[in-house]
Order: C-alpha cells, then sequence, then structure tokens
C-alpha cells in the first residue's frame, strides 16, 4: 500500500505514509516494514530508503541472511535496537553492527557486501537506511565509518545523533552530500524540537504511542514534514526514529540496490554486476570478496519499461 494516511476521526495536520511489507530474502524470508520510498515521495532530503524491522524472533525467521550485493550511487546506515549483524564487504571493511552504534557504508562508484545476524543473536530489531550521493560524490571511492553517539537528554526525551547535529549533539560522521539527519528517540512525555528550517524532515514511530503535531500515529508509520518548519512537537511513549536533510535537488534512477541517474546507468550498472559474479569481467567495479562466503546473489531482470527519474 502507497500513499498518505489519515488518522481514523482526525484532521491530519502532516502527512502520514503507511508500510508495507517487503520479504527480505531467506530460506524463511524475513519481512520488513518500508516507509521509503513511496509511490508519491522518493526522498525525504537526500534520504531515499528506509526499512524497518522487528522484533524478529531469529529463532522463527532465520534472522537476516542478505548474501553479497552490489550498490552504487548511495550510502547504506545500519541502526540497530537489538540484536548484531556482521558487514562484510569488497573494499576491505569487516564490522559489527551493534544497538546504538551507527554503521555507515558509502558504496560511491560501486562497493558489494552481505549483511548476516549473528549466531548468538535471538531477537533482531532496527533499520535500514540509505541515502543517495549527491552528483559531485556519487563516483567517490567507496568507505566506511562507523560512530557510537553519546545519549542526550532533553525534556521527556532520550536522543542519539547519528548523522548530523541536533540538540547541541554532532556527530562527526561524514556523509559526501548535502547536510543530513539521523537520530534516535526514546520519548517519555512531551518533547519540543527547533527544526533546520531548510530541512524536510521524517518520524518514523518504531513502538508505543505518539502524537506529532497533535497528530496520532500509527506504529511503523512514517511522518512527513517539508522545509520550512522551524519546530516539531512530539508528546507520548514511544521509539522514534528522525530522519531529515536538505533537499538533494536532483532526480535519482533508484532501482534493486542500484541509484544512477537514467535508466541506461542502471541497466550498466546491472551488466556488470552479473558479469562480475559470473567471471566474465574483472571485478574492477564491485571489488573483490574474500573466499569462503555465501554465494552472491543475482541481479532480478530489469522491467520491460524504461526506469524514469524521480525526486
Amino acid at each position: 500500500m502507497d500513499g498518505s494516511f489519515s488518522y481514523p476521526g482526525e484532521v491530519s495536520k502532516v502527512e502520514v505514509l503507511p508500510p508495507r511489507d517487503v520479504p527480505l530474502g531467506g530460506p524463511r524470508a524475513m519481512t520488513v516494514r518500508r516507509t521509503l520510498p513511496q509511490r508519491g515521495r522518493s526522498l525525504i532530503g537526500a534520504w531515499c530508503f528506509l526499512d524497518h524491522y522487528g522484533p524478529d524472533d531469529v529463532e522463527i525467521t532465520g534472522g537476516m541472511q542478505v548474501a553479497r550485493h552490489p550498490h552504487t550511487g548511495l550510502a547504506t546506515v545500519s541502526w540497530l535496537f537489538t540484536g548484531e549483524i556482521d558487514h562484510l564487504d569488497s573494499a576491505g571493511f569487516a564490522a559489527r553492527v551493534r544497538p546504538g552504534e551507527v554503521n555507515l557504508m558509502v558504496a560511491g562508484h560501486g562497493i558489494s557486501h552481505q549483511e548476516i545476524s549473528t549466531a548468538e543473536t535471538r531477537t533482531l530489531h532496527g533499520a535500514q537506511l540509505w541515502y543517495a550521493l549527491p552528483a559531485s560524490t556519487r563516483d567517490m571511492p567507496p568507505t566506511f565509518h562507523h560512530y557510537a553517539p553519546s545519549p542526550v537528554t532533553v525534556d521527556g526525551a532520550e536522543i542519539r545523533v547519528f548523522i548530523g547535529s541536533l540538540v547541541g549533539s554532532v556527530s562527526p560522521v561524514p556523509t559526501y552530500t548535502p547536510p543530513l539527519l539521523g537520530a534516535e528517540i526514546l520519548l517519555s512525555g512531551s518533547l519540543e524540537l527547533a527544526l533546520d528550517s531548510r530541512f524536510e524532515h521524517g518520524v518514523l514511530l518504531d513502538g508505543g504511542s505518539a502524537r506529532v503535531d497533535g497528530t496520532q500515529v500509527p506504529a511503523d508509520h512514517l511522518v512527513y514534514l517539508p522545509p520550512g518548519r522551524e519546530q516539531l512537537s512530539i508528546e507520548g511513549e514511544a521509539r522514534l526514529l528522525l530522519i531529515g536533510g536538505e533537499p538533494l535537488g536532483e532526480q535519482i534512477v533508484m532501482w534493486w540496490n542500484f541509484v544512477g541517474r537514467n535508466h541506461d546507468e542502471i541497466a550498466e550498472f546491472r551488466a556488470t554486476w552479473q558479469a562480475e559474479i559470473g567471471g566474465t569481467a574483472d571485478p574492477r567495479r564491485f571489488g573483490v570478496f574474500p573466499e569462503g562466503q555465501p554465494a552472491p546473489l543475482p541481479a532480478p531482470t530489469l522491467p520491460p519499461l524504461r526506469l524514469r527519474p524521480r525526486g
């Protein structure tokens, strides 16, 4: 289901975007809830993708078992509430994703990586976000950053800022893109936040109950706030993610795990990935992967119609 949502019995003061269930993969297909992109909204700032999952019983679902796959023109941001995930990529970075610690992988020109929940993990709960890189950095070499933000207590909330700055907390993580914001909010009461009026923002309700500017938000839904706002009011008992950023100002094509600027670029990325994993091309774009890992994921077939830029 795509499009905005109005809470029954209320005149909505904000745009509320519903999630849709998407099988992530694996033998029992762990399901994630995707709130970005949507048919009517492709970007919030440069943020172009938001998957939200759990609390997930790994014994039942098999957890996260995402074998090696490619990325171009974007950065991935992993943020966990519960459980742990092992990250391994073709740029030589290996890291464990832990609750309250952000792992940022910049794909740039091209990278491949895998994400597998650890054997010790019993419950998996968190979010995976992507943002599109602007024209000036989308062909940069791939890189990786890790940061564990300290919590900041403000009024009725505990806030961890993992990207950008908010309530005096500044993340040192470089984003190689126009200014962005990413923060976890543990809310217990009422909170008034000063916003950067240049930004558009999104507020995801992970769990509990919350009202955003007087609008009751259903669980797992994403509230969209356009640029020009200087203040945000939230009240309730809940965990939320707040994202934001200056509008990217560029149209993108996002298909499968690639971000490009037109259909032909995406087709080229796909063909290159297939040739590299098939052994018919040198791994110049997506890199060499360590041996002994699960087989890489092949790219799906491109749709019969040309992909159109959005943004």
